[in-house]
């Protein structure tokens, strides 16, 4: 068995706080096992002045930690699991999912409680078009703006220096750096379908790394791969990548699978959102039988229709 292992992590505060939260659970796996954490700068973190949809596509926070890992100048890269393209790149493979956090939005705001109370011409912030799409698709009258920076650059702009009336962030990652307590309200699925896999952190490892997946393998958490697992094959199944306004979420109850996915216009119109919930004495985990589900009743509202219009 192996004594050292290094973990690849952007450096980024919230980045920082996910890696090292990983670091802990490896070490509960396996005492006395040194695990380092190395930090590298992605394409994403660098360019700041541009918005994602603009420079978006597989790999923007990822292609430099999956090329250390092909390099062996790290073991691991902890990234957050809606940001990995679904398909595992050569040599890679995802090793562990964790138990996800919160997978919801939150809203944060300077004065408002909720969406509803923000003020007519609200400036909202957020660089995710998904986010843009379901914000205008409950409130049309709200200006979005382009919104980069770390997780701390965002809330500052919004509740001190004033620049926004409110923002659009994930829930893990304010609760992941104890902010919690800017959320004004968090947003449930049935006002914001989160990004597929939104809450959930991926492990990346090498494929043919067997003794490194063995250890992987005590850190997985099950429901919390079934969700994500079906919520990426439908954004997979639609065309859509990192950065669409496709939202998804799924929900393990008793061995069975519930599942939820939307599709959005990009200037707040039309929309199309379905949900499939386990039936009282189905079989357990038919969450293939849910996905297609959910996809052909997409399909026949004319989701393929307003997914052309991102293409």
């Amino acid at each position: 068995m192996r004594d050292r292992v290094v973990i690849g992590s952007r450096g980024s505060r919230l980045a920082l706080v996910q890696s090292n939260y990983i670091a802990a659970l490896l070490r509960e796996a396996a005492p006395g096992l040194v695990v380092e954490i190395e930090t590298i700068s992605t394409r994403g973190d660098r360019i700041l002045d541009r918005p994602l949809a603009e420079i978006g596509g597989k790999g923007l926070f990822t292609e430099e930690l999956e090329a250390a890992l092909r390099a062996k100048t790290i073991d691991l890269a902890v990234h957050s699991l809606k940001d990995l393209p679904v398909q595992d790149p050569g040599g890679l493979t995802v090793g562990a999912i964790p138990k996800r956090a919160t997978p919801n939005d939150a809203l944060v705001a300077r004065d408002a409680k909720t969406l509803e109370e923000l003020p007519q011409g609200a400036r909202v912030g957020t660089s995710s078009l998904r986010r843009k799409a379901q914000l205008l698709l409950k409130r049309k009258d709200l200006q979005i703006v382009d919104l980069r920076g770390n997780v701390d650059t965002r809330i500052a702009k919004v509740l001190e220096r004033g620049e926004l009336d409110a923002a659009v962030l994930a829930c893990a990652g304010l609760e992941r750096i104890g902010r919690a307590d800017v959320i004004a309200q968090v947003l449930q699925a049935d006002v914001m379908l989160p990004a597929p896999g939104q809450g959930a952190l991926g492990i990346q490892c090498r494929a043919d790394d067997t003794e490194l997946l063995n250890l992987l393998r005590r850190l997985d958490h099950g429901d919390t791969r079934a969700e994500v697992t079906a919520e990426r094959a439908l954004l997979e199944a639609l065309g859509g990548g990192c950065q669409a306004p496709i939202g998804a979420l799924g929900k393990m109850i008793a061995g069975r699978l519930r599942l939820r996915c939307g599709v959005f216009s990009l200037d707040g119109g039309p929309s199309i959102s379905v949900e499939v919930s386990p039936t009282p004495g189905a079989p357990r985990r038919m969450d293939g039988d849910a996905v297609r589900t959910v996809l052909e009743a997409l399909r026949e509202r004319g989701a393929d229709k307003i997914i052309a219009q991102y293409r």
